[in-house]
């Protein structure tokens, strides 16, 4: 029996093989088509997306750390406050013994009394002292008045007595040859001598009358001279009670500065805030001055991003931003920038570069960009100061 024998198989043409290369080509081709225009429309993407948007890694959350330091000195009695305590504006922090400040205070007290007691009879003092110098001046100018009517009486009586011993003087001369001739009695002429004799002490009387009515003008002049002093009296009693009046200032200022001194062992939170940094405690003696806790604010947080020199082109205040934070796994909270720092940071380190020595570097800096939250956006106050944040501007 003979053994059956396969087909033959049929071969291709070639122009069948040509056909069917060039289908395969155009696959290729158009595979290859398709992937650069989707290559493209992703780099044309991404371009897009990154054009308008400037980030960076280096930026924290910062916010107001307010010192609590202690206003006067003395022995700590009371610690109302533990560390990471949420406590309200106004809240009893720390206690200070207060006694030694109570006593001053009551000190203060009593030197004011004194002294507005002194200032109250100095003011009284100048009508007084202004009333007693004018009635005064005005009975001086009276005694100097009546002083010199009795010299000009004086000087009157005196002439009088002058012309009377005169007059005296001349009868006795003209008794006196009358008597040798006995044409007059001895009788007559010892009157005619004793009329002359007290003639005479009548004008010495006067006279001394009159030096002692010159003298009374003297003196009564004096003593209006004195009288007249008065207004300088009133200077000075004036004088003595504004400065009594200025003692009264003094002691009320030391007064309320002996308030304010006890007030401050009292010391009260300035902010709401969460207590942190407490190295006070019961028994510790404290300077004024001497810090105490720190209140950290968490109503007023914000982002401190410091972006390169070469980003800052197309950042500008009001654009807004989104913050990425590494604490919550990337959860992101809206804000806008506030403000652009006037200088790089390094120029605020404790020790600027200088670039003066001929072996400068161009290093790119990176400049501040304050970004704060917009309203609502932390609620909870999860935001703390220092944490990492990758914050993203959209600059269109």
């Amino acid at each position: 029996m003979a053994e059956s024998q396969p087909p033959a198989r049929e071969q291709p043409s070639p122009k069948a093989g040509l056909r069917a290369r060039l289908r395969r080509s155009g696959r290729a081709r158009a595979a290859l088509a398709v992937a650069a225009l989707a290559l493209a429309v992703a780099t044309f993407a991404a371009w897009r997306h990154f054009a308008v948007r400037e980030s960076t890694d280096d930026a924290q959350v910062d916010g107001h750390v307010n010192p609590v330091a202690a206003r006067v000195g003395g022995t700590v009695v009371a610690v109302l406050v533990e560390d990471n305590q949420q406590v309200e504006k106004g809240t009893l922090l720390v206690r200070i013994d207060p006694r030694d400040y109570a006593v001053a205070v009551s000190r203060a007290q009593a030197d004011l009394a004194e002294n507005e007691a002194t200032a109250r009879a100095a003011r009284t003092t100048v009508p007084l002292t202004s009333t007693t110098t004018s009635s005064q001046e005005t009975a001086a100018g009276s005694d100097v008045a009546q002083a010199v009517a009795r010299h000009a009486v004086s000087e009157a009586q005196l002439r009088e007595a002058q012309a009377r011993e005169r007059q005296t003087a001349e009868d006795v001369e003209r008794f006196r040859p009358l008597l040798a001739k006995d044409e007059i009695s001895k009788q007559q002429f010892d009157a005619a001598v004793a009329a002359a004799d007290a003639a005479r002490a009548a004008r010495e009387a006067a006279e001394a009358e009159a030096v002692a009515a010159d003298r009374a003008v003297e003196a009564a002049r004096a003593h209006l001279a004195q009288a007249r002093t008065g207004g300088e009296q009133v200077g000075i009693a004036t004088a003595r009670a504004a400065s009594a009046a200025a003692k009264v200032e003094m002691a009320r200022a030391a007064l309320e500065q002996a308030q304010l001194n006890l007030s401050y062992t009292d010391v009260k939170a300035p902010v709401s805030g969460v207590v942190s940094r407490r190295t006070v405690e019961v028994g510790q003696v404290v300077q004024a001055g001497q810090p105490l806790l720190a209140l950290v604010s968490l109503d007023d947080v914000w982002v401190t991003a410091n972006f390169k020199e070469s980003q800052l082109k197309r950042i500008r205040p009001g654009q807004p931003a989104e913050i990425s934070v590494d604490t919550f796994g990337g959860r992101t909270f809206r804000g806008h920038v506030d403000s652009i720092a006037a200088a790089t940071g390094s120029r605020f380190s404790l020790l600027p570069p200088e670039n003066a020595t001929g072996n400068y570097v161009k290093v790119v800096q990176r400049v501040p960009v304050k970004i704060v939250l917009d309203q609502g956006q932390d609620p909870e106050h999860l935001l703390r100061p220092g944490m990492s944040v990758v914050p993203t501007v959209f600059t269109r």
